[in-house]
């Protein structure tokens, strides 16, 4: 067998081979999740016109300190009467129209109010409490640049400053197959030898919320007839992801009959456990991935090298996998030949994230993998990531 591939050496081989898809427009409602596909630039400036940050009243700061009539009131969407005058003030709500003449906004609470009038009893200063027109951004600006996925900040933003809708990339559409004689749907009676096939609904899962529009292909028992038709179809799609079949057991038909169907294998194994055996090739545009099918291993696999190539696609500005800090709640013994991905919870203390491995790490133990909500990198070498360490880990969720 070949040396295995580091992971920074195998996901670098899977991004160069990506090539970004095309750009549709998108509402902008529709639009969470979505990478943007061109910077966009706000219609209006914001505020569009200078407003009020306060309910209070609209004055000349070389008015104050005095006592001046009030001569209008103005609510927030209504423009002002008129021009404020020397000598007068205007009750103004949060977010009103300031009027030409005035050039502060005194809070309520710092007022006291007589009849028609009101009494200010300290020098007011010259812009206080405006927001002046343009102050967050002005028209033709960059609101959010091309690369980004949106979220609801960036989407709050964008329809803030006037846009209905935005040009972001299609979706991959991303075909998923699961393989295996011993596989039966959730619910079926289990035979001798058999097991519930999980590794489908985990992908389609972690892949949509990548932004995947994903197909779940009908699992295929252990024959190359059953593998070819369903590879076949999963190659019409984006981004084909298959489960299982790709080690070197009589049965690990998957890179078998791919390399018969003209797919160019990239490369086969990578210094990572879980999740050693994996293979990634292209054809055509098609990307490739034959994951192995434990549990553990599929959903690693997914999170280091699928979910960046389908960012990638949707030209993500930085497609990941992004890992974060935080300390180690107990030791982790290194593994010699292989960077290992150690399941973990987090925890929040007054020193930041704190990571506790759970119990069970095998590569099948998919239940024992359910408390977990952190994948703990553990560079390979001797010895142990000792209790406190500081480590990188990639969140889960």
């Amino acid at each position: 067998m070949a040396e295995l591939l580091s992971l920074a050496t195998a996901l670098a081989r899977v991004l160069e081979r990506v090539t970004p898809l095309d750009s549709e427009a998108v509402p902008i409602g529709e639009a969470a999740g979505r990478v943007l596909a061109e910077d966009a630039r706000a219609f209006v400036d914001l505020p569009p016109f200078p407003s009020s940050a306060m309910d209070g009243f609209a004055v000349r700061s070389e008015d104050t300190p005095g006592r001046l009539p009030i001569v209008a009131r103005i609510a927030a969407g209504v423009p002002a009467p008129r021009a404020l005058e020397r000598g007068e003030a205007m009750a103004i709500a949060t977010g009103g129209v300031v009027p030409t003449g005035a050039d502060a906004v005194i809070p309520i609470e710092y007022v006291v109010e007589h009849d028609n009038s009101v009494e200010i009893a300290d020098h007011v200063g010259e812009g206080d409490n405006i927001r002046p027109r343009g102050g967050d951004i002005r028209s033709g600006d960059v609101v959010v640049s091309s690369g980004t996925r949106l979220a609801a900040a960036q989407i709050g933003a964008l329809a803030a400053a006037g846009l209905d809708r935005v040009s972001c990339a299609r979706r991959p559409r991303v075909a998923v197959l699961t393989t295996g004689t011993e596989l039966r749907s959730p619910g079926e009676p289990l035979g001798p030898g058999e097991i519930y096939e999980a590794n489908g609904v985990l992908l389609a899962t972690t892949l949509a919320s990548a932004g995947a529009a994903v197909e779940l292909l009908p699992a295929v028992t252990d024959d190359e007839a059953s593998h070819r038709e369903a590879l076949e179809r999963g190659l019409r799609a984006d981004v084909l992801v298959t489960s299982g079949g790709v080690s070197v057991g009589p049965h690990d038909l998957v890179r078998r009959v791919l390399a018969g169907l003209g797919v160019e294998e990239v490369f086969w194994g990578v210094a990572v456990k879980p999740g050693k055996p994996l293979a990634f090739g292209v054809h055509d545009r098609t990307l490739v991935f034959g994951l192995p099918g434990n549990p553990v291993s599929t959903l690693v696999g997914a999170e280091l090298f699928v979910r960046p190539a389908l960012l990638a696609l949707q030209g993500a500005a930085e497609p990941g996998p992004v890992f974060v800090q935080g300390r180690l709640a107990a030791a982790v013994r290194r593994n010699e030949q292989r960077d290992e991905l150690v399941r973990a919870r987090r925890r929040g203390s007054n020193g930041g994230v704190v990571l506790e491995p759970v119990t069970g790490q095998e590569s099948h133990m998919i239940a024992r993998a359910a408390a977990a909500d952190a994948l703990v990198l553990s560079p390979r070498g001797q010895g142990e990531l000792a209790a406190g360490e500081s480590v990188s880990y990639l969140p889960l969720g």
